[in-house]
């Protein structure tokens, strides 16, 4: 088809004054008609050579059906001042077009043959829309009639196309095509708009975050987060304020809040205390997060007083009983399992504080309680909440023909509660007590019964299983503190380490009894449990006290005079003063504890160096031995005068700071 004339009307909104009528004779012969005034002079020309061929028109012309002379840029985009949108692509010239449909051929047709539109594409477009266009201001124009479709113009070949110039992405028009995905016309025609930020987020909302990421699986007692801001949003809680002070304040702990710490801390003490302020969950909420915050930060005299007005309101308002949670609920089984998990994480939490610090005596032991027990992790924060079982059911669930499961929670609070049981034991004066025994036994039983799915700490998804992590922790810590006193490893080198608990002094023995491989026994699982494949800042802060403990129970053994595992032990000391300097990054009790238990270990190291100038002391080893253990020795003293702690052996990452 011969292109349209320069004088036909065209997209720029101008018109001729004639009007062309094109009609076709012979080969190589053209007929013009013109009208004037009202009559036809027809003229007949001789065969017409044909201008000069260009191999392909811009896309304004092509677009247009106009004559192009292939300039760069053109004659006619330089008249019209477009001179930006003039770009050559190939030809798509014997583009063979979709094929018919395989299941029901037309007989003798040509598969691949091209046919005709019956319509115009993009029929009833108004003028005021160019309908090949997208992407230029709307003019006001005369559109062409399209005789057929024209895949040469609606389907170009992009990866041959070619600019006279690089014109910025905004001036590139971009061209509709039925055949291409929206999203891609939508990526392409969006990549010239700006990037537009977010606002950045303020300090509390970043402490918010924080609290969620790093604290709330340590202490998983708040709605979460979606839920919380929901009943937020419905502003029907007079007491939410004060557990979202109390949660910015363990929030900044773990970001660069800088003074901003402080003032949180001050504003959610003031709001607990405010007067008129409702005894209710929310409030008991509040007080157990600012009580576990203090006791993290060695300000354990603040904390206890928190814990006895805690523990004097939780009595008050019922919290201990079932009936709690289905009254104070809203009916939804996810709030209803909020007020059960408080009421057991201030449980474990009076427990854990009572037996590390042991100054207080674990009151909430003692108290009577119904309370359900809580369900997992993963149904508390998808809300599929099921029945709640009993602390009867978990008793007898040996006895019991019901073969029932138990959440990672309980057996945490079944770890808690032997706590409980071994701080309410008299003193025991003699390795062989029956009292010991008895205590071993509820400790041993609860190790042997465990599910198969509950023995690590990792839950069917391969993730770390918090809740079963803290209650093995306190379950070696139980056993740390029932058999070490009755062991044989002197407790004097280490009664510098007293910034959990103080000093218990134990004798030296001869040898070694089932008490002391009892200790040793549970003061390297604690160890072990510190190599698990997450950041150790994100456990709780009571682990700070339990990996302390472990340590004292270590260097008692090293300050021995001869070990045979003295390279393997020397590791496991050192996995602790790691964890501890990982620690000491959130909370400044795991500081404490991180100096006096590299004192000790600095100290011990320089006692064993003086023993090593006397002869005696390598009787039995052989020179390789020798030379082993005087360059391990090198490395650790190295570490220790320069404040180094070797990494832990995992990715721990330590505090992403929020900036």
């Amino acid at each position: 088809m011969e292109p349209f004339s320069p004088e036909a009307p065209h997209c720029n909104g101008t018109s001729s004054s004639s009007s062309p009528a094109v009609s076709s004779n012979s080969p190589g012969t053209a007929t013009s008609g013109t009208v004037r005034n009202g009559s036809v002079a027809t003229t007949t020309s001789q065969p017409s050579v044909p201008p000069p061929s260009v191999p392909a028109a811009c896309l304004p012309c092509r677009t247009k059906h106009l004559r192009c002379d292939g300039n760069h840029p053109c004659g006619r985009c330089t008249t019209t001042g477009i001179v930006a949108d003039c770009a050559y692509i190939a030809s798509r010239r014997g583009y063979k077009g979709p094929r018919r449909n395989p299941n029901n051929p037309t007989p003798g047709a040509n598969p691949n043959k091209r046919h005709a539109s019956s319509s115009p594409p993009y029929a009833g477009t108004t003028p005021d829309s160019c309908p090949m266009m997208l992407g230029h201001a709307p003019v006001t124009m005369a559109t062409p009639s399209v005789h057929a479709f024209n895949p040469s113009v609606v389907l170009p070949d992009q990866s041959q196309l070619s600019f006279p110039s690089t014109p910025s992405v905004a001036s590139i028009p971009v061209y509709r095509n039925n055949y291409m995905m929206d999203g891609t016309a939508m990526a392409l025609a969006t990549q010239a708009a700006p990037h537009i930020q977010p606002p950045a987020a303020s300090l509390p909302e970043r402490c918010t975050e924080a609290f969620y990421h790093y604290f709330h699986a340590g202490h998983p007692f708040v709605l979460p987060k979606r839920n919380l801001f929901e009943l937020l949003k419905s502003n029907s809680e007079p007491n939410l304020p004060v557990l979202m002070a109390a949660m910015r304040y363990i929030g900044s702990l773990y970001v660069d809040a800088g003074p901003a710490k402080a003032r949180f801390l001050d504003e959610a003490i003031q709001m607990c205390y405010a007067p008129g302020v409702r005894k209710d969950g929310f409030l008991i909420q509040a007080l157990l997060l600012i009580i576990i915050g203090l006791d993290g930060s060695c300000e354990q005299e603040k904390a206890r007083e928190l814990l006895a007005i805690c523990e004097r309101y939780a009595i008050e308002i019922d919290f201990n009983k079932r009936e709690f949670a289905v009254m104070h609920g809203r009916g939804d089984p996810i709030m209803e399992e909020s007020w059960r998990r408080t009421w057991w994480d201030l449980y474990v939490c009076d427990g854990m504080i009572a037996g590390v610090h042991r100054v207080t005596n674990f009151l909430l032991f003692d108290i009577m309680t119904d309370v359900g027990l809580p369900c997992e992790e993963e149904e508390y924060h998808k809300g599929c909440i099921p029945s709640p079982m009993s602390l009867e059911d978990f008793d007898d669930k040996e006895f019991q023909d019901e073969d029932r499961e138990f959440s990672s929670f309980a057996y945490r609070v079944a770890a808690a509660r032997n706590l409980g049981r071994m701080m309410r034991m008299p003193n025991v004066m003699f390795p062989d007590a029956a009292e010991v025994d008895k205590m071993e036994a509820h400790l041993s039983n609860w190790r042997m019964h465990l599910p198969d799915n509950k023995r690590d700490d990792l839950d069917k998804n391969c993730q770390l299983d918090e809740m079963m992590f803290q209650a093995h922790f306190i379950t070696h810590a139980c056993t740390i503190m029932l058999h070490q006193p009755l062991s044989q490893l002197d407790s004097s080198p280490v009664q510098a380490v007293n910034s959990c608990a103080p000093h218990r002094p134990v004798h030296s023995g001869d040898q070694y009894n089932a008490h002391t491989k009892h200790t040793v026994t549970a003061a390297c699982e604690i160890s072990k449990m510190i190599t698990q494949a997450v950041p150790v800042t994100n456990h709780t802060h009571f682990f700070t006290c339990v990996v302390t403990l472990s340590s004292i129970v270590h260097l008692s053994k090293w300050a021995l005079y001869m070990i045979e595992d003295e390279a393997d032990l020397r590791q496991q000391i050192r996995l602790n003063i790691g964890a501890l300097n990982k620690l000491s990054k959130v909370w400044k009790a795991a500081n404490t504890a991180w100096t006096q238990v590299k004192g000790v270990a600095q100290e011990i190291y320089r006692q064993k160096k003086v023993q090593q100038i006397t002869p005696a002391f390598w009787v039995g080893y052989t020179q390789e031995q020798m030379m082993t253990s005087i360059q391990a020795d090198e490395s650790i003293i190295s570490e220790f005068d320069q404040g180094l702690i070797a990494q832990v052996g995992i990715a721990q990452g330590g505090v992403t700071q929020a900036q």
